[in-house]
């Protein structure tokens, strides 16, 4: 049965809260489908404009005569930039709604392709994909806040429907980059600048949806639960869900960022032929991303944390000693199982701690950015003083960190 959308639980001083609308007559509604499905294709636009960077990367290091490093440089560049500022804009965010800076924020990656077309110098490469760095950290807290608004008491299902149009966003940009940019070359980037414009015009939509939803407000602090853990025990499974999404995130970020050098250097494949590999791996994660979220709804989302994480250990063991074919079936499995976590891990989050819902979204999506972007740089350091082989082989022992799920607490029902 769906829970009533209390969103004035979220914030500490002056929360978004859902006015003139009766709790009852909210959890009758159910999910604002319409607004589910503008958000969540708004995070397909936003992913796939992102992960048009990291499917130029050949392009890039043979015109430029790149190492590897300086790959890392760039992902950490544009990565950093989300990491630093998400937990700023989630946190101003929780004292004051700003239902139009979703679309002040993607003019930021709309700038940000256009530079990217345009660089000749490595600096001003960096320079273009801090930009769309930028645009991310200020479209996630806001629009994860926007889900949850939307969600009508499915929170898991409303976070697997917004992270559905991420992740399959962010698997169509090899696609693109090998029917468009290949064979025209950096120049066609501004293309994309069109899919920019067209998401400002649908966030501008959700803004004016969502602005007569929130009025700034003071409300007393909220009671916690007398079962909920202690202030100790949350701070400790924050903790645990960190190191799980850094174990997460690091190993599918050394996929999507040297997946397809790691094919052709192996196998010999072409670019074109790596980036369809690559995207097969990157829609498996968009199909495990969506069942994630309504498993962690129906069985409890510490169970799913387990099971997904865990259970990708046999695959990404397995996967540098396959060929060809059993990797592109490996990469699959694992991208279903790894990539279910995501939602049950910040939506756990944002449970442990309801009154700063905005900033732990922030925190949360911003240590998903950095510590792919922190990881891409390192894995591109040990791959030009050893191989891309050898970092798959130690990359496979990253699920392991699984087992620190044992530390989470077991939430009250009404949390759940």
């Amino acid at each position: 049965m769906n829970k009533p959308v209390v969103v004035s639980e979220e914030t500490l001083t002056e929360p978004v809260v859902v006015s003139d609308v009766a709790p009852a007559a909210r959890a009758a509604a159910g999910p604002a489908y319409v607004v589910l499905a503008g958000i969540s294709f708004s995070h397909f636009l936003n992913d796939t404009m992102q992960s048009l960077i990291a499917s130029v990367y050949p392009i890039l290091k043979d015109t430029y005569a790149l190492d590897f490093a300086q790959i890392g440089m760039i992902t950490l560049a544009f990565q950093f930039t989300a990491s630093l500022l998400q937990p700023v804009v989630g946190h101003y965010t929780d004292k004051k709604a700003q239902p139009y800076s979703l679309s002040i924020g993607m003019a930021s990656t709309f700038f940000g392709l256009l530079l990217l077309s345009a660089a000749h110098q490595y600096l001003v490469i960096l320079i273009a994909a801090a930009l769309v760095g930028l645009g991310s950290a200020v479209f996630h807290p806001e629009s994860a806040r926007i889900a949850r608004l939307a969600s009508g008491g499915r929170y898991g299902f409303a976070q697997s429907v917004f992270q559905l149009g991420g992740s399959f966003g962010t698997s169509m940009g090899p696609v693109l980059a090998a029917l468009i940019v290949v064979p025209f070359g950096q120049g066609s980037i501004a293309w994309f600048s069109s899919i920019a414009f067209l998401a400002i015009l649908i966030l501008w939509r959700i803004g004016r949806w969502y602005e007569p939803q929130i009025k700034a407000k003071k409300t007393a602090t909220v009671q916690a639960h007398p079962d909920a853990p202690s202030s100790r025990r949350v701070a400790v499974a924050l903790a645990v869900l960190v190191a799980l999404l850094f174990s997460k995130q690091l190993y599918v970020s050394s996929l999507s960022s040297y997946y397809i050098f790691y094919l052709i250097d192996r196998f010999g494949v072409s670019t074109q032929a790596a980036q369809i590999y690559l995207f097969i791996f990157l829609a498996a994660n968009a199909v495990g991303a969506f069942f994630g979220g309504p498993l962690g709804d129906r069985f409890g989302r510490k169970i799913v944390i387990w099971i997904s994480i865990l259970g990708a250990l046999p695959f990404t063991l397995a996967l540098p000693y396959a060929g060809l074919y059993a990797s592109a079936v490996l990469s699959v499995i694992i991208g279903l199982i790894i990539s279910s976590t995501t939602s049950s891990i910040i939506v756990f989050a944002q449970e442990l701690v309801p009154h700063r819902f905005g900033m732990i979204s922030g925190v949360f999506f911003g240590v998903a950015f950095g510590i792919g972007g922190l990881g891409a740089a390192v894995l591109g350091k040990l791959a030009d003083h050893t191989s891309i082989e050898f970092v798959y082989q130690v990359c496979a022992w990253l699920p392991a960190i699984g087992l620190l799920a044992v530390f989470l607490p077991k939430l009250p029902r009404h949390l759940r």
